[in-house]
């Protein structure tokens, strides 16, 4: 369950036994919801967000937080993605401490 980023306690991460479509774990005081980075004909078209199974969404804040993450990371999160579940290489964790706009 690799942690990708932190971003003002919101916890971003990999579980360590999922699949395609590429995406991430938003966590954030026992609350989690999915960012999924959507691709159609090899180029980006958007950040989808919904909710896990029985677990509590994300408070609309921290889904618009976890969508501007994901967004301007994406190429890095494809990275650490393809690093990760193909080549099995571990990914470092980094603590933003900017606000993303």
């Amino acid at each position: 369950m690799p942690k990708l980023y932190e971003y003002f306690g919101l916890i971003i991460l990999f579980y360590s036994n999922k699949h395609e479509p590429i995406h991430v774990h938003g966590k954030y005081q026992g609350r989690e919801s999915i960012a999924e980075i959507i691709f159609e004909n090899g180029e980006f078209k958007e950040v989808r967000v919904s909710g896990v199974k029985g677990k509590e969404s994300l408070h609309s804040k921290n889904e618009r937080r976890l969508r501007k993450l994901v967004e301007h990371f994406r190429e890095d999160i494809v990275q650490k993605w393809v690093d990760f579940f193909i080549y099995n290489k571990e990914v470092k964790s980094e603590v933003i401490t900017k606000k993303i706009d």
